[in-house]
Order: C-alpha cells, then structure tokens, then sequence
C-alpha cells in the first residue's frame, strides 16, 4: 500500500509498546504523531477540524503498525484485529468521536480487509491526552 510508518517516541512511562499472550498482541496506547515521529497535537471541538482528527487517528494506526512490526517481526503474523479503544482529545460539547477513531479503522480495513482488519471497538472523548495529543488508541490482534 505504500505506507510509511513513523518514528515511534520513546517512551515516558513504565509499560510494554506490545505484549503477546497465547495468540494475542495487546498493544498499548499509541498516539498521534508525524511520519518523523513528533506529536499531532490538538483538541477536537477547538484546535482541529475533524478531517485533521481523521488524518490524528490513522497516523496512530501506522504507529501501531509501527510497534506491531517491531514486536513481531512482520505484520504478515497478524490474523485479525479483535479490539481497538479510541481517545479523542475533545472540548465537552464535540461528538463525533466513531468519525474520528474512523481514521486508523479505516486503515486497518484497508490493509486486512473488512473481515480480518475490523474488530470490536469502542470511540470515546477526553478532556485530556498527554502531551496534547489528538488521539490515543490501544487495541488487540490475533496473530497466526
């Protein structure tokens, strides 16, 4: 597809990027950043359109894929996508959060197909994310 995955930031917390149990990669909240690996920050509702939200959501499914690649070794071992949680970092009155998380949803389908790259997911707003970011998203896949 000629995806260009991104420069994944070092870590300031105490936790793994991926985690494999039996058959399943639980990776940890990625966030949005630039392909060079800076932070896409904002707030919905105030600072960012919802195209640019869509544009925060997608670049953290390339740095999942990103993390994914790393941890496995090749993204060919992923099976399915079984669960993504999408945070938007959004004012109280914004409500659109599914048409955001939609971005790296999108992505996914894209790259998997409908039947394996899209799982159960849940799109939900913040009042913050760290360091301002516009999108945190975390999930499961089943690897082969």
């Amino acid at each position: 597809m000629g995806l260009e995955l991104p420069m994944l930031p070092s870590s300031k917390g105490i936790y793994q990027r991926c985690l494999t149990v039996g058959k399943l990669v639980y990776f940890s909240g990625h966030v949005s950043v630039n392909t060079d690996g800076s932070f896409i920050m904002g707030k919905l509702g105030a600072d960012l359109s919802e195209d640019q939200g869509y544009h925060a959501a997608r670049q953290c499914g390339l740095a999942i894929l990103a993390a994914l690649k790393e941890h496995l070794g090749s993204l060919d071992r992923v099976k399915q996508v079984v669960k993504l949680l999408g945070m938007v970092n959004a004012t109280p009155d914004y409500t659109n959060h599914p048409v955001v998380i939609n971005g790296c949803s999108q992505l996914f389908a894209d790259l998997w197909g409908p039947e394996h790259g899209v799982g159960v997911r849940s799109a939900v707003g913040m009042g913050s994310l760290p360091g301002n970011v516009a999108v945190e998203i975390e999930g499961i896949v089943e690897i082969a």
